[in-house]
């Protein structure tokens, strides 16, 4: 039932607030503190955990997957938008941060093309041994 997959989002969403005003008080800061991404990352949890555990129908599975795939787009642009704007009333310190973490973006990517690539190597595969 879809319903389910409303209260999942809630109750990650609650905990995972409630977790980035903790981390913000800790270090001092008045704001949430990566609230949202940590409910992000509770919902994915959540689901993943009761999906091996077969604890979810497929309707409640349709509901987790659809508040899911809901969720983490209107996040995104919700945490753009902070973003650009911390940026613009932040000065340059801002700036720089964020053209590092756009560089290093870039730099990642053959690596983690890398990481997902699973080819073989034909010399090493048990079918071109077999064929010779």
């Amino acid at each position: 039932m879809i319903i389910y997959g409303v209260a999942l989002l809630s109750v990650c969403t609650l905990t995972g607030i409630a977790i980035g005003q903790m981390l913000g008080q800790l270090i001092g800061v008045p704001a949430n503190v990566g609230g949202v991404g940590i409910a992000m990352i509770l919902l994915i949890l959540a689901g993943t955990y009761l999906k091996k555990r077969h604890l979810l129908n497929i309707k409640t599975e349709q509901g987790v997957e659809f508040w899911s795939a809901i969720y983490i787009p209107i996040v995104v642009a919700m945490a753009a938008k902070q973003n650009v704007m911390g940026a613009l009333t932040g000065g340059p310190m801002a700036i720089t941060a964020g053209i590092c973490a756009v560089a290093c973006g870039f730099l990642l990517v053959p690596v983690l093309s890398k990481i997902g690539n699973d080819q073989v190597e034909p010399s090493t595969s048990p079918t071109s041994s077999a064929v010779r």
